[in-house]
């Protein structure tokens, strides 16, 4: 949090350490999950997870995770986010959903249903990658995000090119203006936290706070050692 310079929340990673190749990125792995169908359960053993690690951790913390679009065409989603928060004892407030605009693109209004539900259970919802996609302002029409991330795409050139610099401050604006946080995403630098803070972006991400950690590192280094030792998966702070 840009505001307050305190860790506002995390974002559950998915890595596959592979027994011969190591550490697999899922850029690799989640197109191949999702063409066989795989990203269902691998997706809902995320949720629980992230809910699992989260409700170990301070109350003021948030915990982000990322739905695709084969998830949200699922009709079993809600009903896996309700139970992931019920096994874990975590505050629906607690949870926060990232979906791209790709997520909009198919069967609109079922989609939009669905968010409204999770919302009226006090989950927050995040519009990731914004302007990488298409109709992006429609969708903010549409349905009234909690969060617009903006790309890392225009926030590593945001120091210099006045064209990357101009699309974070307009997104800036815009989600101020409509009640919505504004969280830079890739922030690797200085330079890069300056300029985005000048601009009204409330939040960072990136290399600058930390590269993505076990979740047992992650409470080392950030929360004093507070959380749950057996949880796997890699979480990168907010």
């Amino acid at each position: 949090n840009l505001a307050s310079n305190e860790i506002s929340g995390f974002e559950a990673l998915i890595r596959w350490n592979h027994p011969l190749r190591g550490m697999v990125s899922p850029a690799a792995f989640i197109p191949l999950a999702e063409e066989i169908g795989f990203i269902l359960p691998m997706g809902e053993w995320v949720i629980r997870q992230a809910c699992a690690t989260a409700a170990q951790w301070p109350a003021h913390l948030h915990v982000a995770v990322n739905i695709s679009a084969i998830q949200f065409r699922s009709p079993g989603l809600l009903q896996v986010i309700v139970g992931a928060l019920a096994a874990s004892g975590l505050a629906p407030t607690r949870l926060e959903i990232e979906i791209t605009e790709s997520v909009l693109l198919h069967n609109k209004e079922a989609t939009l249903a669905v968010l409204h539900q999770l919302r009226a259970l006090g989950i927050r919802i995040a519009m990731d990658d914004f302007g990488t996609g298409y109709s992006s302002l429609a969708y903010l029409q549409s349905f009234p995000f909690d969060k617009i991330k903006i790309d890392r795409s225009f926030v590593k050139n945001v120091t210099d090119n006045p064209s990357s610099l101009n699309i974070v401050r307009a997104v800036a604006a815009l989600a101020n203006g409509m009640g919505m946080t504004a969280t830079a995403e890739g922030v690797e630098t200085a330079e890069q936290l300056e300029r985005i803070t000048s601009e009204g972006c409330t939040e960072m991400q990136g290399y600058l706070f930390s590269r993505p950690l076990p979740a047992a590192e992650i409470e080392q280094k950030f929360l004093g050692g507070r959380g749950p030792r057996d949880v796997s998966g890699r979480i990168v702070a907010a």
